[in-house]
C-alpha cells in the first residue's frame, strides 16, 4: 500500500524544518527503519527513518526547503502501484527558490561530475595536499582514532553524508601510508608532508627521503597542491546567506535584547580552591569516566545547588506573571562546526558531578555531530556560557529567552593577592551574570551570584 511520508514533529516546540539531505533517491528500496532524510530544526539535525517499506517513488520537497510538520515529503510505494492519488493531494512540490545567475546555472550542471569526483576521492589514493574545504565534518569515532594514529583530517576524504569524514574513510586512509622508519614519521609531521607524497628509496621512507621532498624546490610541488576547487574564504562584498543555526541564533539574540530589561554583574572570584577540587577530581576520575572532569562540569553543579536555593532566579515571564519553575535544567553554550548551540542538562540539581559530566558529554557528542535528540536542546531554565578557553576576563551575555539570566564564566589565571596580611598568589576568575530586570531586582540577583562565588571559594560546602 502507497504511504505518504510527512515531515514529522520532532520535539514539543518544532513547528517546522529544513530538509538538509536526502539519504535516500527516487527508485531506491526502502526497508523498515532506513534513514530517508536529515532534518534541521531548532538548531538540532536529527535523522528520520521510514515506517514504511517499498520503493521511494517520489520526492515532493528538495533539500534547503523549510516546510511545516506534517507536509508530504515522499512516497513510498510498490514499484507497479498507482499514486496519482497522493500525488493529487500532496499538491505542488515545495521547491528550493532558485538564485539562478549564468554562474550558478554553470555550477549546477557540474555538479554531477564534482559529486562523482568526490565519491571517487574516498576510495582513491590519499591526495598530496589538504583537502581545501570550509569545515571539516567528521564522527566521533572517525576523531578518536585519528588522534590515536596521528592522522591528519585535512588529508582525509570523507565518504559520509555531505562528505562528513567516518571511521572507515581513517581506516583506508591509514592502510594507503606507504611503510616509513619511526623518525621518518615524526619529520614528515614536523613538516607539515604527508607520507603519500615521499618518494621513497628503497622498500620504505627513511628520514633522507624527508630531508630530500623537504628540501625540493616549492614551484616543483606546486601543481600537485593546487586545488581545483573556489577559495574557502568569501570575497570581499560577497554575502554570507543568513540560514539554518546563524538565523536561529540571530532571532533569538535580536528577540532577548529587544524584549528584556537586561542588567550585568560582574565580579572577581578566588577559584584556587575550585581549581585545586578539578584537579583532584581530574586525577581520581580519569581512568573510570575517559575523560577529565571539566570546569564547566563543576559551575554547572554549583549552579544547580544555587538556583534551588534562590529559586526566583530559576523563573520565567508569562502572559499571567513571572512562573518560578520546578525543574532545574541547565543549558552549557557550546561552540560547534554548525554555530552556537546550548543542549540541556536537565534536572541538574539531583546530579553529582560524575552523573552530571557524562551526561554533559553525551549531549555535547550528539549536539556536534548534529544528532541531537528532538528535546536535548530546549527547556533550559538557566544557561551558562564559557569563553575562558578563549582567554576573555570578562563579558556580556545576552539572556537564552525565555530564561531569566545567564552567567558568562572568564578565564582563570594566578594573580598576586592579600591573604592574612602577606602577598601570595591565587588563581582568580571572573564572573558575569546576566539578568532579566523585569523578573529580578539587582540586590536578589547580586545575594545569587554571590552565594556561587562563596562555593566557588570554598566547594566543600557542596557536600552540607
Amino acid at each position: 500500500m502507497a504511504t505518504q511520508i510527512v515531515l514529522p514533529k520532532l520535539g514539543q516546540t518544532m513547528e517546522e524544518g529544513t530538509i538538509v539531505e536526502w539519504m535516500k533517491k527516487e527508485g531506491d528500496e526502502i526497508a523498515r527503519g532506513d534513514v530517508l532524510f536529515q532534518v534541521e530544526s531548532d538548531k538540532a539535525v536529527l535523522e528520520v527513518e521510514s515506517k514504511a517499506k517499498g520503493v521511494l517513488r517520489k520526492i515532493l520537497v528538495d533539500k534547503g526547503v523549510k516546510v511545516p510538520v506534517l507536509t508530504p515529503v515522499a512516497i513510498i510505494a510498490k514499484p507497479d502501484e498507482d499514486i496519482s492519488d497522493l500525488l493529487a493531494g500532496a499538491g505542488a512540490a515545495p521547491q528550493a527558490a532558485p538564485a539562478a545567475t549564468a554562474e550558478e546555472a554553470a555550477s549546477a550542471a557540474e555538479a554531477p561530475a564534482a559529486e562523482a569526483a568526490v565519491a571517487e576521492s574516498a576510495v582513491a589514493a590519499a591526495p598530496a595536499a589538504p583537502i581545501e574545504r570550509e569545515r571539516t565534518f567528521a564522527s566521533p569515532r572517525a576523531r578518536k582514532l585519528a588522534a590515536e594514529k596521528g592522522v591528519d583530517l585535512a588529508y582525509v576524504a570523507g565518504s559520509g553524508p555531505n562528505g562528513r569524514i567516518i571511521e572507515q574513510d581513517v581506516l583506508s586512509y591509514l592502510e594507503r601510508q606507504p611503510a616509513a622508519t619511526p623518525l621518518a614519521k615524526r619529520m614528515a609531521e614536523q613538516q607539515g608532508l604527508p607520507l603519500e607524497s615521499v618518494a621513497a628509496a628503497g622498500t620504505r621512507v627513511t628520514a633522507a627521503d624527508v630531508r630530500a621532498a623537504g628540501a625540493a624546490p616549492a614551484a616543483a610541488a606546486a601543481p600537485a597542491a593546487k586545488p581545483a576547487a573556489a577559495p574557502i574564504q568569501p570575497a570581499a562584498g560577497e554575502i554570507v546567506p543568513m540560514a539554518g543555526v546563524r538565523a536561529i541564533i540571530a532571532q533569538r539574540m535580536s528577540a532577548s535584547s529587544q524584549t528584556t530589561a537586561s542588567v550585568t554583574l560582574e565580579s572577581m572570584v578566588d577559584a584556587t580552591e575550585l581549581v585545586n577540587i578539578r584537579t583532584k577530581l581530574k586525577d581520581a576520575l580519569a581512568k573510570q569516566l575517559g575523560f577529565s572532569v571539566g570546569y564547566n562540569d563543576l559551575l554547572a553543579v554549583i549552579v544547580a545547588r544555587c538556583l534551588v536555593e534562590f529559586p526566583y532566579m530559576n523563573a520565567r515571564l508569562e502572559e499571567k506573571g513571572i512562573r518560578l519553575l520546578g525543574e532545574v535544567n541547565v543549558g552549557m553554550a557550546v561552540d560547534s562546526e554548525r554555530g552556537l548551540l546550548v543542549p540541556v542538562i536537565r534536572n541538574a540539581h539531583t546530579m553529582g558531578v560524575k552523573e552530571l559530566a557524562l551526561a554533559f558529554r553525551a549531549l555535547v557528542d550528539r549536539a556536534r555531530q548534529g544528532k541531537s535528540l528532538p528535546d536535548d536542546l530546549t527547556g533550559g531554565t538557566f544557561t551558562i556560557t564559557n569563553l575562558g578557553m578563549y582567554g576573555v576576563d570578562a563579558f556580556t551575555p545576552i539572556i537564552n529567552l525565555p530564561e531569566c539570566a545567564i552567567l558568562g564564566v572568564g578565564r582563570i589565571r594566578p594573580e598576586p593577592a592579600v591573604v592574612d596580611g602577606q602577598i601570595v598568589v591565587r588563581q582568580h576568575m571572573w564572573l558575569s551574570l546576566t539578568f532579566d530586570h523585569r523578573l529580578v531586582d539587582g540586590a536578589p540577583a547580586a545575594r545569587f551570584l554571590q552565594q556561587i562565588m562563596r562555593y566557588i571559594e570554598e566547594p566543600y560546602l557542596l557536600l552540607a
